[in-house]
């Protein structure tokens, strides 16, 4: 089946998409630089960036040294002219952060869990938000379940968000584009995108954390989500006779918020799920929580898997900040979102 053309009115998009990305990733560029990169006419490019210019969005400024012919004019993107919100909710609390177009932080902060109700809450937050900072103009918003092009499929101890289109309510109550991700989809992208992960294009995010295990896994720089969208849900993954991986889990201790350590029965448990990955994905890393792990358990880790799989095919096991990486990954497809449907 072929695809339509684009719309006149897509084709703009794309466009102004392409500049602010373009400057942004490079800094500054001229005209002519914009256009190569593009692959768009001169004139076009002129055109938008004048109207670009106009909104505030870009500035001149000033002219390269002359290379024989017309010197040309370089501009820059300023960074703080739309800003982005970015929510994940968890059991014993919801972390928010407001950042700008380079991913600059403007704000942190924390309030109390919101997933005992259907978005009420979280649409009080988001409205104090936008009261503060105007200039607000997307929403991205992480979840502990499955989710379905914005619909939350798969959250078993928070009945009042199963089966809720949270990115519709959304978009229909604040008139903004929104984006709504499971909590590990965004964590690995945020590890992904914060490292040079260029010899990494295949990981898997392991989290034991407060709502039970989930992973996200990432192929070649773009998240699996299967056909329907139940990737990573690795506490069904069946281990022993009567038990699932989650079940297996359930005795570790806990060390208090976001310190669900892995008890030494659960070493077992965890090493037969890194030689499932082994053997189905072959990834280069397995990345951990450093709340749940440590390096002494990860060699553990490590030896008992090489029980079950060739020990030359295991991936690297590393240790890393979730909390860090999720809103990063938030903040990545919070900027994408804006960058790409702003008029």
């Amino acid at each position: 089946m072929n695809e339509l053309p684009a719309t006149p009115k897509e084709m703009k998009q794309v466009i102004r998409s392409g500049i602010r990305s373009t400057l942004l990733a490079m800094g500054s560029a001229t005209k002519a630089e914009l256009s190569g990169k593009l692959g768009v006419s001169f004139p076009t490019v002129s055109k938008f960036l004048a109207e670009l210019k106009e909104a505030g969005e870009i500035t001149a400024i000033g002219m390269d040294d002359s290379s024989g012919g017309r010197r040309a004019e370089r501009y820059v993107y300023n960074p703080d002219v739309m800003l982005g919100l970015a929510v994940f909710l968890e059991r014993t609390e919801t972390n928010y952060v407001i950042y700008n177009c380079s991913g600059e932080v403007k704000e942190e902060g924390h309030a109390p869990s919101m997933l005992g109700d259907a978005g009420d809450s979280l649409a009080e937050l988001i409205e104090e938000q936008m009261s503060r900072f105007p200039k607000i103009r997307s929403l991205a918003i992480g979840v502990p379940g499955a989710v379905n092009q914005g619909r939350i499929i798969h959250i078993p101890a928070y009945g009042a968000l199963q089966n809720f289109d949270l990115k519709g309510a959304l978009e229909k109550r604040f008139g903004l584009p929104a984006i709504v991700e499971n909590d590990m989809n965004a964590a690995v992208l945020g590890y992904y995108h914060h490292l040079d992960t260029s010899d990494n294009p295949s990981l898997v995010y392991l989290y034991f954390g407060q709502n039970g295990p989930g992973s996200g896994i990432l192929i070649n720089g773009d998240v699996v989500r299967g056909s329907t969208f139940f990737t990573g849900e690795v506490s069904y993954v069946p281990q022993y006779e009567e038990k699932n991986f989650g079940q297996a889990l359930q005795a570790r201790p806990h060390l208090g918020p976001g310190q669900a350590r892995i008890g030494t029965a659960g070493v077992d448990a965890v090493s037969r799920l890194v030689a499932t990955c082994t053997a189905l994905i072959n990834p280069h890393t397995i990345v951990f929580c450093h709340d749940e792990v440590s390096v002494f358990l990860l060699n553990e880790i490590k030896a008992r898997s090489a029980r079950y799989v060739p020990a030359e095919h295991l991936p690297r096991l590393m240790m890393s900040d979730w909390r860090r990486d999720y809103l990063n990954g938030l903040q990545h497809l919070g900027r994408q979102l804006m960058i790409s449907t702003s008029g």
